[in-house]
């Protein structure tokens, strides 16, 4: 495995905020905010309501409720333009399925990376993890960052990454995802930890446990480039056990403040499609102490 090419730098130049007004969404909203300034980039901000009108509202009821709307939206984008102060957002307040919109701007708009924000354990599986997060970071195009319900724990309030956790399985999918964790390590100037976990064997399995770690270590080393101890000293972590376990327990001694893994397109039933065991992704997401970007293949 040749060291990757990262000499060109990742651009943002679109990025979407979708949010729903919760505490969860404005957790989410100094990164949005930090990288829109950092790469000089236009920020979309995307709230889906239910639809005002349906076939069961009564039609004396609708300009009532099509006004109170009208006033509900534009304390919306009063409250935007507040969050992203000096940043000009595109303010966009539709109805409908939060993936369909998505994809509806994704069409009209190169998007360059999304970020959102979740509830809690039961949040997360309904806005982010359930069927919409398929689609969301496994269907969208380019990087999604979720910001999780417990990211406050080790993340910087404003925005900023000095520590960077990028965890591979050495699958193209996997790798796809190396640069972007490269890129924003050099543009932000953090510290960078590589991380593989190698699941305990199986009762059958015999594996040589030194060369399996030298072997993943080498691979690992190779995946940075040469030239990458100018701007910093990437760390190189061969762990064994659980792997959503293992991921969650470095990004908490490291104290990093971004995790990066790479996902795979999706098929079959939800949370059947990840470059790494099911569910993995799901449990990083929901129980990180920072964000997590995750990169398509």
């Amino acid at each position: 495995m040749k060291a990757l090419d990262v000499r060109k730098r990742i651009e943002l130049k679109n990025i979407l905020f979708a949010t729903d007004f919760s505490p969860a969404s404005d957790v989410a909203v100094p990164y949005a905010s930090a990288l829109a300034k950092h790469y000089g980039a236009k920020i979309y901000a995307l709230h889906v309501r239910p639809p005002i009108v349906n076939p069961m509202t009564p039609p004396v009821t609708w300009k009532g409720l099509e006004e109170a709307a009208s006033r509900e939206a534009e304390q919306y984008k009063q409250n935007i333009l507040k969050s992203f102060a000096g940043l000009q957002p595109e303010i966009l307040i539709n109805e409908g399925d939060l993936w369909s919109n998505i994809e509806a701007i994704m069409k009209e708009v190169e998007i360059d990376l999304i970020v959102m924000g979740t509830r809690g354990r039961s949040g997360v599986a309904r806005f982010v993890l359930g069927s919409t997060a398929e689609r969301i970071f496994r269907q969208a195009a380019c990087p999604v960052l979720t910001v999780g319900p417990h990211s406050s724990v080790g993340s910087k309030p404003n925005g900023e990454f000095s520590h960077i956790l990028f965890a591979t399985d050495f699958s193209p999918e996997s790798i796809a995802a190396a640069p972007f964790a490269i890129s924003l390590a050099q543009e932000y100037q953090a510290y960078l930890t590589l991380l593989h976990v190698v699941e305990e064997p199986k009762a059958n399995e015999f594996v040589r446990p030194a060369e399996l770690t030298t072997s993943s270590e080498h691979l690992l080393r190779n995946l940075v480039p040469a030239d990458a101890e100018l701007w910093c000293v990437p760390q190189f972590v061969v762990a064994r056990g659980d792997i959503s376990e293992k991921i969650l327990d470095v990004a908490t001694r490291s104290k990093a403040d971004l995790i990066v893994l790479g996902v795979k397109q999706p098929s079959g039933f939800p949370g059947a499609a990840t470059h790494l065991p099911i569910a993995v992704a799901h449990r990083v997401v929901s129980q990180a102490p920072c964000p997590v970007l995750t990169v398509r293949g």
